[in-house]
């Protein structure tokens, strides 16, 4: 999204056509990096990017009306939305009851709306007051120290019998836990005590409802390259090396006029005046790292490659299942919220792993669809990156047959059936699975960044800072910009942030050059 935004704009800009020679190139055979749309048994599914978060003022949901990319005749994921009243089954086959659920999702959210610093109820806010004056550092920390502060308030638990081993206190904890596993997904972090807690107030979002694009992200993507002649992107292209001239460098390049040098891993090279370096944070990290071998020559300055390491770049995943048809009939799922025992618990069913107990919902991408996602984040979405497709379906199947494994009144059909239930053992079937493997593919090494404990949202401004760093004086100034969601402060992690940051170096080049009033 970053470097075709980029491309578009200089190309499109008026008087710039003739002023560079612009050349795109992408490592992979695709264009559209962490943008992937595809289909799985007729529905268009995203393998990345899939929300536009906000539609009032972001120039993605702007772009897809323009053209008309939120009409479709061909299903797509989350065609109608976040799924209504989902049902919340603890381990065991126990559907919790709004009278457990209700009260913990009305705690975790107004922390979180404190800690982004939205209204939140006045209780909670004192309990929030409280827990950021015991110096947090964490969103994890404060999120956990609120939770015991509800507890606090609430000496001697009253039990609950209905639950089998579950006590109330581990059940709230539960719902707490899977609400945090949720939010990991949101962020990429592996673990919330890795987000910075003061940061969480500077990031925004747009107003408005959260949507997909029916014809998919890829959509917008094929929108910013139309414009381009078809020279312009060079696929398969994989950087191994830039060559830059810092001030004071001495250097021998093969032509002084353009003083970067791009190397390939086909072992050929490009000599260019500017380059925007769009790649991700992940890939960014490594190229900084002695021990995975330096992306650029020389290496960057330490206050660019410090906040590099401070920042956060974590790993989310998706899981598509298929369900198995019974005949002509189309099989009907619940939303499901899932509540599981730790993994060291002793309570805990021994054929349902750490890494699907670390996920926290499993529904239908649309209602009714056979077509099921599960989202995984961090250490889980690593491992789910290893297992062959047979033993996702077994475990996923294991594990959800033992919380539907016995019948629960509000999953009751008219006739009295019980959907998957039959009796007290039920069995659910998958015949096709299909995952992504952010974390594993070289080209990005993981999904979006974060605010890390340590890290601040000044990172992302350094991030987005040109070498060299002022062109005053400077023989070749603005040798290597830099783009990407992980260079805008208050839009990490988004489409729309990436968009933004390539019309940034964009506009950059262009008030340099003196195409655009500054």
């Amino acid at each position: 999204m970053a470097g075709l935004t980029a491309a578009n704009k200089l190309y499109t800009s008026t008087g710039s056509k003739d002023m560079f020679e612009l050349f795109v190139v992408e490592g992979g055979n695709r264009i559209g990096g962490r943008i992937n749309t595809s289909e799985l048994c007729g529905d268009r599914i995203e393998l990345g990017a899939t929300w536009i978060h906000g539609i009032g003022g972001s120039p993605v949901h702007q772009i897809a009306e323009e053209i008309n990319a939120l009409e479709s005749d061909q299903p797509w994921e989350c065609m109608d939305g976040f799924p209504d009243e989902p049902t919340t089954i603890a381990e065991g086959g126990f559907e919790l009851n709004a009278f457990i659920v209700d009260p913990i999702s009305t705690l975790f959210k107004s922390l979180m709306d404190f800690a982004q610093r939205k209204l939140a109820g006045e209780s909670v806010v004192a309990y929030a007051r409280w827990c950021s004056r015991n110096g947090d550092k964490s969103l994890g920390a404060f999120l956990r120290r609120g939770l015991d502060a509800c507890w606090e308030s609430r000496k001697g638990l009253e039990e609950v019998g209905e639950y089998g081993e579950w006590s109330r206190k581990l059940l709230e904890e539960g719902v707490f836990t899977m609400l945090e596993n949720t939010q990991r997904t949101y962020t990429s972090a592996c673990d919330l005590f890795d987000l910075d807690f003061e940061a969480e107030s500077e990031y925004q979002m747009f107003p408005g409802e959260e949507i997909t694009i029916s014809k998919g992200y890829l959509s917008i993507i094929k929108y910013l390259v139309s414009v381009l002649p078809p020279d312009v992107i060079q696929l398969g292209r994989r950087v191994d090396r830039i060559e830059w001239q810092p001030q004071g460098h001495q250097q021998q390049v093969v032509d002084d006029s353009r003083p970067v040098k791009i190397h390939f891993f086909d072992g050929s090279f490009m000599l260019a005046d500017h380059v925007i370096v769009t790649v991700s944070l992940g890939v960014l990290k490594a190229g900084t790292c002695k021990d995975s071998g330096m992306l650029f020559s020389p290496p960057l300055p330490s206050h660019k490659t410090d906040a590099i390491s401070r920042l956060g770049y974590g790993v989310v995943n998706k899981l598509f299942l298929q369900l198995s048809s019974n005949g002509n009939k189309k099989p009907e799922f619940p939303s499901l919220q899932m509540v599981f025992h730790p993994s060291e618990s002793e309570l805990r069913h021994k054929k349902i792993p750490w890494w699907i107990r670390r996920t926290a919902s499993l529904s239908p991408i649309y209602k009714n669809s056979s077509v099921l996602l599960s989202w995984f984040a961090g250490k889980e979405a690593l491992e789910l990156e290893t297992l062959s497709n047979k033993e996702i379906i077994n475990v996923v199947s294991t594990t959800v047959s033992s919380l539907l494994s016995k019948p629960h009144k509000e999953m009751k059909s008219e006739n009295g059936s019980n959907g998957f239930c039959n009796g007290n053992e039920s069995e659910v079937k998958f015949v096709k699975v299909l995952k992504t493997k952010w974390g594993s593919d070289p080209l990005f090494l993981g999904s979006y960044s974060y605010v890390g404990v340590g890290s601040s949202g000044a990172d992302f401004d350094t991030m987005a800072e040109p070498l060299p760093k002022s062109p005053t004086g400077v023989h070749h100034p603005l040798q290597i910009l830099f783009a990407g969601e992980a260079t805008h402060r208050t839009h990490y992690s988004t489409t729309h942030g990436a968009y933004f940051s390539g019309l940034r170096e964009a506009n950059r080049l262009l008030q340099h050059y003196h195409c655009v009033e500054v």
